[in-house]
């Protein structure tokens, strides 16, 4: 009788195919809402883990003053870094490999006639060292170059394909306002970084020709820090934390100064925003099942009442009240878990086509396809039930005269 049962709730679908797609299609977005705003939020945190790894486990980021949220984000007065505080870190703590100062500005970069607004870095070849990032073509700066701020650069892969094209970078001559400089370098490709920025849209000069010749000033706002191998993180951040307390007389009880953060911190942060994020989506997707659900609801209210001379012939021939129930609650679960398998095709779609959009990485997640699809079966048995009682409750003769 089951079987049966769902024999009659199919040809009772296909009977009005039209009216019976839009009975679904608010399970249908949905279900494919939830699974796509779920796939591109694991794509997403899965970037944000590679991106992390690529710039290594073991580095720190040091900046003064400490991080703040709301009214007082802005009132940090905390003395900035500067070269002899480096120095310091790398010589005295054996658990630091090596330290770059950095710091940024964005500008104009000239050559010949062609015009590109980039960021300019000032930095030393640790900085290199530390992120991880190699140099295809040319060479890095000398120890030379960097003690004299001498007027050279390195190019990033963006800014050399918008500046040169196809044509070698190295040797030419740029402009970055006011400041000309001899191109030594050109970085590896990285390509763009968990925020969607283009990490290749860079050029970097030395820090001592920056701080001159376009800041102004020595003052450093981030530092990366190389944890030497053999050295947890934990430990570095120990470490360097005494130093810097006893290097910028800060008392016992007093609140430091600066932050130190780790490639795993900022990690857990990125990827619990995400996570976040995909949870508050996906559940006003989850919004429109609901939504689907009550139009189901309606639509076998309304078929309840245009067949309720069918029910009528149904008991008159010793159909029971449990069987038409049946019957109908059948329909709608077919009909919600049609509109699932539907949803799920089109989330998987849609997901994978916004991860090509974005540039990150097609993660399927089987638990949540799975809740996704049962939810839309459970819409059918909840919203289908009501009607299907009604059908069950109805009088033999009075549904006969209808």
């Amino acid at each position: 009788m089951f079987w049966e049962t769902v024999k009659l709730a199919v040809q009772a679908i296909l009977r009005n195919p039209m009216r019976s797609f839009l009975t679904v299609l608010g399970v249908v977005i949905g279900v494919a809402a939830v699974i796509t705003m779920v796939t591109l939020g694991r794509g997403s945190t899965a970037q944000v883990t590679e991106d992390i790894e690529k710039l290594g486990a073991n580095l720190l980021m040091l900046t003064p003053g400490q991080a703040r949220f709301g009214p007082s984000a802005n009132t940090n007065t905390a003395r900035a870094f500067d070269e002899r505080d480096i120095d310091t870190i790398i010589d005295q703590l054996a658990s630091v490999e090596t330290a770059a100062p950095t710091t940024s500005s964005s500008m104009v970069a000239v050559f010949g006639n062609v015009n590109y607004r980039t960021q300019v870095t000032g930095t030393t070849m640790n900085y290199l060292q530390t992120t991880d990032w190699a140099i295809t073509q040319g060479r890095g700066f000398t120890r030379a170059e960097e003690d004299s701020g001498k007027q050279v650069c390195i190019l990033g892969d963006t800014l050399r394909a918008e500046l040169f094209g196809s044509a070698d970078a190295v040797g030419e001559t740029i402009r970055l306002g006011t400041l000309s400089c001899n191109v030594v370098g050109v970085l590896e490709a990285k390509g763009a970084s968990s925020f969607g920025t283009d990490q290749d849209d860079i050029v970097i000069v030395p820090f001592r020709t920056f701080a001159r010749r376009i800041a102004g000033t020595s003052d450093v706002r981030l530092v990366f820090i190389a944890v030497r191998d053999g050295f947890s993180t934990d430990r570095a951040t120990d470490d360097l934390t005494a130093l810097l307390r006893e290097m910028r007389r800060i008392g016992p009880g007093e609140e430091d100064d600066f932050s130190i953060r780790g490639m795993e911190e900022m990690a857990s942060m990125l990827t619990g925003i995400t996570d976040v994020l995909t949870g508050l989506l996906s559940t006003v997707a989850a919004v429109s099942l609901l939504v689907g659900g009550i139009g189901i609801m309606n639509i076998m209210l309304v078929s309840v009442t245009e067949r309720t001379r069918e029910i009528g012939i149904r008991m008159a021939v010793g159909a029971q009240a449990r069987q038409v129930l049946m019957q109908f609650l059948v329909e709608a679960v077919v009909l919600s878990g049609l509109g699932g398998v539907i949803g799920v095709v089109l989330g998987l779609a849609f997901g994978a086509l916004g991860s090509n959009m974005l540039n990150v990485p097609f993660v399927i997640d089987p638990q949540i396809v799975l809740i996704a699809f049962a939810f839309s079966v459970l819409v059918g048995v909840v919203f289908g039930y009501f009607p299907a009682r009604r059908a069950a409750q109805m009088d033999p003769i009075e549904a006969l005269r209808h």
